[in-house]
């Protein structure tokens, strides 16, 4: 019997070594689940959303460097994909999107669940297409696929029902990586060679480009005598056996950090498309090195712009440099993240078993009991500020979070699709209570599918990272309670294991048996909702800011409000 489009577009993934889909079933998608359940080898991973679908595929893409791939139905059904399908383009991974679409001859009519999807995800996506006939079908597949491989992003194939239904003969072609040697050329690294070897004040700038190229930083640094500050999304890839990383820069970063970029006299960026323009050096020579061209100059002035990646530039560049003995702005720089780090690890400590439980010292205890290959997601807000001080990258543990489209809920359906890769490999989401019950369908996901994803849910009872903000921008806090249940409680009925921690001598155990426990977890640890997450660099706005805050606060009759911030974060550090 000659195959359908659904069948050769299955036929393609598994030639090219995709063996699963992530998404939920919907009757345009009827031909294309069927080819599925008829296929060997290959899975249908459900899911109670398609924007977890979407982050799935994302978090099982990060963490295999392979293509991944989820499904939605027409119209509401793959319209849902759309925000973690952001998410997986800015955080560069391989993702291929099926989009069903209503019938064919009904497009344009407002029928039935009409969109227009290849016009809604062209946005997020590096190719979208629609197929409209089986000829054409095979072939969009193919350049979908290569698009998303290629260039690390999301591939959309917006396909109307009855087309999967259709019947092909075409040869199926297996869509594969290849690998190629990217660096400037050597004029250019001569050039580059010759700033570095005339300054005795660089700093690194390392971001999610150096994966892969540790040793080779490590080298590079030690040649200039030069401190490496990281990117959140270097983290995983700098931090670890590196005796010239002085921590993070940003508004989730070190002192540390930002001040050995302030005193640089030249800036080396690897790798990084760092964001936040307040943090670069005003007047310090720029040379920036990435594999995408147009990233280039956009954050901050650059003076050498370099094309390539880390792992092929710095084996080419470092033996061009000049060995330096002057460790004077290396050892300041290092001196000022000890004592940074000290302070950090000083508010990790259980606070004489007060209550609540600082989320420090919850972010801190997880690191200690986690295995040491475990994979981490974390929520935006307030938990992706305590996993980047507090857990402890070591070359086998990875880090996954919406560190650049940052929205919310991403925490649970990441570590769905990071779990998927392999169930005997610890996985632990920080979750937000806010960001948790987005998504909280996802919870019976881990049970249906069994998956042993551990969940820490970080429970202040409000948007915290929110309130942070309006503080900052001298707002009274509005609209940020969350009137929660007892997320234990909520996931026993639905028959993963839950514990609820309020007393800090009881974090410990909770998290020891969560985490030796044969199956999906969720420990719901009651946080201190005043926790300041101080950025390194406080501008005199932000001052001023928190200053009509409390007086706001005062006046809109929440004096008690200013009681607990002053209790938490002043009265626990100065006064005892």
């Amino acid at each position: 019997m000659m195959p359908t489009v659904a069948d050769h577009v299955i036929a393609t993934l598994q030639a090219s070594g995709v063996d699963r889909v992530f998404g939920l079933p919907g009757d345009s998608l009827n031909g294309f689940t069927d080819a599925i359940r008829r296929a060997d080898g290959f899975t249908w991973e459900h899911v109670r959303h398609e924007e977890a679908a979407a982050f799935a595929a994302a978090g099982f893409a990060a963490v295999t460097g392979q293509l991944a791939v989820c499904a939605g139905s027409c119209g509401p059904g793959n319209l849902h994909l759309i925000n973690g399908l952001f998410d997986a383009q800015r955080s560069r991974v391989p993702v291929l999107a099926i989009a069903a679409h209503i019938p064919q001859s009904e497009i344009g009519s407002e029928y039935f669940q009409e969109t227009h999807p290849q016009e809604l995800f062209r946005e997020c996506s590096v190719y979208c297409e629609l197929v409209t006939t089986a000829e054409s079908a095979p072939r969009i597949l193919e350049m979908a696929m290569r698009a998303a491989i290629a260039e690390n992003g999301v591939a959309v194939v917006v396909v109307p029902g009855e087309v999967l239904l259709h019947k092909t003969d075409a040869r199926v072609t297996p869509i594969l990586a290849t690998h190629s040697i990217t660096r400037p050329t050597d004029d250019e690294l001569q050039r580059a060679a010759t700033i570095l070897n005339g300054s005795d004040k660089i700093t690194v700038l390392a971001g999610a480009g150096v994966e892969g190229a540790h040793d080779d930083l490590v080298r590079l640094a030690a040649t200039l005598q030069a401190p490496i500050v990281h990117a959140l999304r270097g983290k995983e890839f700098v931090e670890y056996d590196n005796p010239y990383d002085v921590g993070m820069t940003g508004l989730l970063g070190f002192a540390s950090g930002y001040k050995a970029i302030k005193e640089a006299e030249v800036l080396l960026m690897l790798g990084t498309d760092f964001p936040y323009r307040q943090f670069y050096p005003e007047n310090a020579v720029v040379i920036q090195l990435d594999i995408r061209g147009r990233n280039i100059g956009r954050r901050t002035h650059v003076d050498l712009p370099l094309v390539g990646t880390v792992t092929d530039t710095l084996p080419a560049l470092t033996p061009l440099l000049t060995v330096k003995t002057d460790r004077t702005h290396l050892d300041r720089s290092l001196r000022h993240y000890a004592k940074t780090r000290r302070r950090l690890d000083e508010l990790a400590a259980n606070d004489r078993d007060r209550t609540p439980i600082r989320p420090e010292h919850l972010a801190a205890v997880a690191d200690r009991l986690a295995a040491e290959d475990a994979v981490f997601t974390v929520d935006v807000g307030s938990p992706v500020v305590w996993a980047a001080r507090y857990l402890t990258m070591n070359g086998r543990r990875r880090l996954l979070g919406s560190f650049n489209h940052g929205t919310m809920a991403c925490a649970l359906p990441l570590a769905i699709g990071a779990q998927t890769v392999d169930r005997d490999r610890q996985v632990v989401a920080f979750a937000g209570d806010g960001g948790l019950t987005m998504l909280f369908g996802e919870l019976i996901t881990l049970s249906q599918n069994r998956l042993p994803v551990k969940v820490i849910v970080f429970n202040n009872s409000s948007l915290n990272f929110v309130e942070l903000e309006m503080k900052a921008a001298g707002i009274v806090t509005f609209g940020t309670d969350l009137h929660n249940p007892d997320f234990a409680a909520v996931a026993r009925s639905l028959g993963l294991f839950g514990r609820r921690v309020e007393q800090p001598g009881d974090l410990e155990s909770a998290l020891a048996d969560a985490f030796a426990h044969d199956g999906p977890a969720l420990i719901d640890v009651v946080t201190a909702r005043q926790e300041l997450s101080i950025p390194p660099a406080i501008t005199v706005e932000q001052a001023k800011g928190f200053s009509l805050y409390a007086i706001r606060t005062i006046m809109a009759g929440r004096s008690d409000e200013l009681l607990d911030l002053v209790s938490t974060n002043v009265a626990r550090r100065i006064l005892d």
